[in-house]
């Protein structure tokens, strides 16, 4: 660049691609992305080429492509580790949208537009390729694909995960989620996808899949055996956080905002409030409508603090859950106070008040008791 040359934009896109002894692969994929982001990504982008530690000519040959190419970067690491890099180059680029994909470019870059769409438009927060999707098609050797598989069947069995393949090399994240998730993961090598996935998920972000076309690299530098066990002692890791309730549960304030979280609560809350209607009137005409009201509403709130838990608070697995149902406990019973109380002053207003002005007592009461209980649960029970 001159000096009367005006100033590069900020690219939309960064994508990392981490290397380690790659100097074959490198130059003819590389210039194979660029080509393809050049002809097809509609905004600016940026390809960084993060080289931990190699020893052979990778990094000569990144620092010839990062002067020829327009808009490539080379960034050199001096320690091993996919993850290392990963961090590295995504905590100091600027774009919004963050991917990285591997050198081999095994999975077809026809999928990485529809990958990162769902991160610029603000719908979701992190994307990932799978190749367990029934749309995907997927060419490996029976070994590769049996330990794929049994790979994330573990995972969903040992960490109750929703997304399907965690070990993809083809994911995006928006940048203000990268900064808020990448200080609370702790592994710096092929974990390290994993252990993000993990806490996004249950910090209730969202996770968006793209079945991919994806061709094994025979070549491919990874060592499974090592590896493998590494994994193993990673979702060990996770799982006595899990135990303990110290792994991280929430980070979603700066992606899933309130107004979100709200609106997951108040479809729970209503589900809730017409199950209490409905068992009061069940109950009451035998149990009277103090005690009605108690059970009926006892059995709503562990229901609907089990499902906030879960789909409000992201919370996943039985860490923590005993704690939280107690503290849900406590909050039952300041609703039970309101909605008591408001049956109480009804029946002293009008001691001849019917069912059906009970019913309308509670429906008019059970909205101040879910705004009450929202806070709490946000404030109090399932407080990060």
């Amino acid at each position: 660049m001159t000096k009367g040359d005006p100033p590069a934009p900020t690219p939309v896109l960064d994508v990392v691609v981490p290397v380690f002894n790659e100097e074959t692969d490198l130059e003819p994929n590389v210039r194979r992305l660029h080509a393809h982001l050049a002809e097809t990504f509609p905004y600016p982008f940026r390809i960084t080429v993060a080289d931990n530690a190699s020893t052979d000519r990778t990094p000569r040959i990144a620092a010839r492509l990062a002067a020829e190419l327009p808009g490539t970067e080379w960034l050199r690491l001096p320690e091993k580790g996919r993850g290392r890099a990963l961090r590295a180059a995504w905590s100091q680029s600027p774009a919004p949208v963050l991917a990285y994909v591997d050198v081999d470019l095994s999975t077809e870059l026809t999928a990485l537009l529809p990958l990162v769409a769902p991160l610029i438009s603000g719908h979701s927060d992190i994307a990932i390729g799978t190749r367990l999707a029934p749309a995907s098609r997927v060419v490996r050797g029976p070994k590769r694909e049996v330990t794929s598989r049994c790979y994330n069947a573990l995972l969903r069995s040992t960490l109750a995960v929703g997304f399907s393949d965690a070990q993809c090399g083809f994911k995006a994240i928006r940048r203000d989620v990268a900064v808020a998730l990448l200080p609370l993961v702790e592994d710096t090598g092929w974990f390290f996808d994993t252990e993000l996935l993990v806490i996004a998920e249950r910090a209730g972000l969202r996770i968006h899949e793209i079945p991919v076309d994806w061709i094994d690299d025979p070549d491919s530098r990874v060592d499974i055996l090592p590896t493998a066990l590494a994994d193993l002692r990673g979702i060990a890791r996770l799982g006595r956080s899990l135990a303990r309730g110290t792994l991280p549960p929430s980070t979603s304030h700066l992606a899933r905002p309130d107004t979100a979280r709200l609106a997951r609560f108040a479809a729970i809350g209503a589900m809730s409030t017409l199950g209490h209607l409905l068992l009061y009137a069940a109950l009451s005409p035998v149990l009277g409508a103090q005690v009605g009201n108690a059970f009926a509403l006892l059995l709503c709130a562990l229901g609907n603090t089990a499902a906030n838990r879960r789909l409000t608070f992201g919370y996943r697995g039985r860490g923590g859950a005993l704690r939280h149902h107690g503290r849900g406990l406590v909050v039952f019973l300041v609703g039970l106070g309101l909605t008591g109380g408001a049956l109480a002053a009804l029946h002293h207003a009008l001691p001849s008040a019917g069912h059906a002005a009970e019913l309308a007592v509670l429906l008019a009461a059970n909205p101040v008791a879910t705004v009450l209980r929202f806070l709490l649960l946000r404030a109090w029970v399932f407080r990060a």
